[in-house]
C-alpha cells in the first residue's frame, strides 16, 4: 500500500520541462490489442501548409515555424522542454477546422531545427525575447491579433512573452498544465527522471515506440510525427526531421523491437520502462501480451541522440516557473488554464480562479502531454474560448463546450 501511495503522489507532480511524471504503465493498450501498431514517422506537411526558417538576428539565429490558416487570430504555439513545435501538428488541424485562425508553431531556441549562437541559453528573458522577434519578423509592426498558447516550458514562455508589453496586439493567453507551486516542486525530481530515459535509439521507429509505451505520449498518430523533432540524427548530426520522408512507405511486418531481442539483456539500469499495471497482468495472456521494451545498445555513430540535453540547463529551470502565478494574474487579457487535473491548482491560483480572473478546463483521462494525447478535446476547448471572447468566427464543424473542472 505505502509503495501505490508513493507512486499516485509522485505522478501528481507534473514534469514542469514538457515531460511527463513517472508512469505506471509500461505503455497504454487500446482496444483491438492483436492488430499491428504503425510506427512509421509521419511527415510535417500532412498537418501544416508551409514551413519557413525565420533569421532574427545578424548572428543567423534561426527559428524553425510551420504554418497553417491564413485569415483570423495568430495562434502562436510554444511547446514544453525537449519537445518541438511538431508537438502541434495534431491540435493545428483540429483548431483550424473549428474556427477561423492562423497557425505559427515555433521550435523553441535549442530544440527542432532552430539554430542559435547560444542554445544552451534557455533563460526565461531570453525565450520571451525569440518569440517577440520571431513573431515580428514574420508579420511585421501590424500582426493580426495574438493569442499565446504554451505548454509546460512553453506556458511558462507565453506567459513570459505576454508579461513584456512587446506585443501589443496580444489578445488571449493560453497554458497547458503547468502551474507555478507543482512545478517547482517537481525539479528536484527532474535530473533523475531524465536519466532515467534511454540515451539512444536505433531508428525513428524505436524511438516512436518507447515515446508511446513509456507514456510520454499517449496518441500514437502524434508520437509519429513528434518524435523526429525531439531527437538528433547521430549520422548528420542533424535533427530527425529531415530523416522522415513525405511520401510514407509500409511498414514492414516486423516490430522495430523484434532486431532488439538479443541485445536486451546488456543494457544498463533505466533503460528500459518494466513497470505494467496490475490488471493488465492478469487480463492480458501470454499470447496477446506485447514484449516490454528494451532499447538496445547502439554504436557511436548510429542512430539518434535527444536534440538538447535538458539536464545541463538545471540552473535555469527555476527562473522559468518563479513567480509565474502572479505574472500570469496580472497579465489583463482573456485567460485560460488547460490542465490535466484538479490537483495542479496552487493556492494563489486557487484564489484568482474563484475571483473569475481566469477561466479552467481540466481534461482528465490524459498525461501531461495534454494538446497531443486528446488534440481534439484541447481544440474544442481552445476553440470555444476563442469564440466566446469574440476572437474569431466559428466554423461549421465547431460545438460549443461548457467549462468544466
Amino acid at each position: 500500500m505505502e509503495a501505490s501511495a508513493l507512486k499516485k503522489v509522485r505522478c501528481k507532480l507534473i514534469a514542469p520541462l514538457g515531460l511527463p511524471p513517472p508512469s505506471s504503465k509500461s505503455f497504454s493498450r487500446p482496444s483491438g490489442m492483436g492488430k499491428k501498431k504503425d510506427y512509421t514517422p509521419i511527415h510535417w506537411s500532412r498537418y501544416f501548409t508551409s514551413r519557413e526558417k525565420i533569421v532574427v538576428n545578424e548572428d543567423g539565429d534561426s527559428f524553425q515555424v510551420y504554418r497553417r490558416g491564413s485569415s483570423g487570430p495568430l495562434l502562436v504555439l510554444l511547446h514544453g522542454g525537449g519537445f518541438s513545435a511538431l508537438s502541434w501538428s495534431l491540435f493545428a488541424e483540429c483548431i483550424e477546422g473549428l474556427v477561423s485562425c492562423q497557425i505559427l508553431a515555433i521550435d523553441m531556441r535549442g530544440h527542432g531545427d532552430s539554430k542559435t549562437h547560444n542554445d544552451d541559453n534557455l533563460s526565461a528573458e531570453t525565450q520571451a525575447d525569440d518569440i517577440v522577434s520571431v513573431v515580428k519578423h514574420v508579420f511585421g509592426s501590424d500582426p493580426p491579433p495574438i493569442v499565446l498558447i504554451g505548454h509546460s516550458m512553453g506556458g511558462a514562455i507565453a506567459v513570459h512573452a505576454a508579461a513584456t508589453d512587446q506585443l501589443p496586439m496580444i489578445a488571449g493567453l493560453i497554458v497547458i498544465d503547468v502551474v507555478e507551486g507543482t512545478a517547482m516542486e517537481a525539479l528536484a525530481s527532474m535530473q533523475n527522471f531524465l536519466r532515467s530515459r534511454p540515451k539512444q535509439f536505433l531508428s525513428l521507429e524505436q524511438a516512436i515506440e518507447w515515446s508511446v509505451r513509456s507514456g510520454q505520449i499517449r496518441n500514437g498518430e502524434s508520437a509519429r510525427v513528434s518524435m523526429p523533432g525531439q531527437l538528433r540524427s547521430d549520422v548528420t548530426g542533424e535533427c530527425a526531421t529531415s530523416d522522415v520522408p513525405e511520401t510514407v512507405t509500409t511498414p514492414t511486418a516486423s516490430s522495430p523491437l523484434d532486431a532488439t531481442t538479443q541485445t536486451s539483456n546488456a543494457l544498463k539500469h533505466g533503460e528500459c520502462i518494466t513497470e505494467e499495471d496490475e490488471d493488465e497482468k492478469i487480463e492480458s495472456s501470454p499470447s496477446t501480451r506485447e514484449p516490454t521494451f528494451f532499447p538496445p545498445a547502439v554504436s557511436p555513430k548510429t542512430g539518434y541522440h535527444w536534440r538538447i540535453d535538458l539536464t545541463k540547463t538545471e540552473h535555469q529551470w527555476p527562473g522559468w516557473f518563479h513567480g509565474l502565478s502572479a505574472t500570469f494574474l496580472a497579465i489583463p487579457v482573456a485567460k485560460l488554464l488547460l490542465l490535466a487535473g484538479i490537483d495542479r491548482l496552487d493556492r494563489e491560483l486557487t484564489v484568482g480562479q474563484m475571483q473569475g480572473k481566469f477561466q479552467m478546463q481540466v481534461l482528465p483521462q490524459c498525461g501531461h502531454a495534454v494538446h497531443e494525447d486528446v488534440p481534439d478535446k484541447v481544440a474544442e476547448v481552445v476553440a470555444t474560448f476563442l469564440v466566446r471572447n469574440r476572437l474569431t468566427s466559428p466554423k461549421e464543424k465547431f460545438n460549443w463546450v461548457m467549462p468544466a473542472c
